[in-house]
């Protein structure tokens, strides 16, 4: 396994305690009957700036934290174990920048949940793996746009009225600008064979002069090059064979 991919108890405490933490704010929301929606993001007011930290952990119903919690958990989990180094970075700069520029462009109503959070996940790893050009990270990116991307089209206003397209489009934003903004580090390159060089030539190699054009076998060991290892394995190696001798039979004497 690569030395920047290290599998480690954040990579699996990280999601649960994020998702826990949203399930625990829920709790006390339906437990002793809070409404935590007016803490949400109010576009263009200074108090709904509270929003911008309070909003991730502020759920309308069930339905709508479930369906914010499966992706959270494998997202930030990714996160975690490809890009360690820069994972909580891109979590707190997510909310922050998702959330205002949500501030900014939202419609005037309260706008709530961790879809804004997740959008910057899926944005980060998608775009800095195309952008490393590192093999595991682009196959990582490959998988997310297969898990998730579906969820591009809920970036436009014309899908469904009744969700903050403007948080997720938001989220997307934020996190192509931290995938452009955050380096990564250097990663091992694959190592290439000498017959993958393009200066490689075929004709240069002795193991391939022993080759025609169709693979069959030219070139077998000259008569000195046998008696040499013949005389080797004869002068370092003893061989002993055991043998019964065959009684003679009476008519034989």
């Amino acid at each position: 396994m690569d030395k920047h991919f290290k599998f480690t108890n954040v990579v699996i405490g990280l999601p649960l305690f994020f998702v826990f933490s949203l399930w625990f704010v829920y709790w006390l929301q339906i437990r002793f009957d809070f409404d935590f929606v007016e803490n949400g993001i109010y576009p263009r007011s200074f108090s709904g700036l509270q929003g911008v930290i309070f909003s991730p952990f502020i759920h309308a119903d069930l339905m709508h934290l479930y369906n914010n919690s499966i992706p959270l958990l494998v997202l930030l989990a990714a996160l975690q174990f490809f890009y360690s180094n820069l994972s909580l970075r891109v979590i707190v700069c997510g909310i922050l920048f998702s959330g205002l520029l949500t501030w900014l462009i939202g419609r005037e109503n309260f706008h709530i949940g961790a879809s804004g959070l997740i959008y910057v996940l899926f944005s980060f790893v998608f775009f800095k793996g195309i952008f490393t050009k590192y093999y595991r990270l682009v196959a990582l990116s490959l998988a997310v746009i297969m898990m998730y991307g579906g969820m591009i089209w809920y970036v436009f206003p014309e899908v469904d009225d009744t969700i903050s397209w403007e948080g997720h489009l938001s989220g997307l934003i934020t996190g192509l600008g931290l995938a452009l903004y955050y380096g990564t580090p250097e990663f091992k390159k694959v190592p290439k064979y000498e017959w993958e060089m393009p200066d490689y030539n075929p004709a240069e190699d002795k193991f391939m002069q022993r080759f025609d054009v169709n693979g069959n076998f030219v070139n077998p060991p000259k008569e000195d090059q046998e008696e040499e290892i013949s005389a080797y394995f004869s002068s370092n190696y003893d061989v002993n064979y055991d043998f019964i001798e065959k009684e003679k039979n009476e008519s034989d004497s």
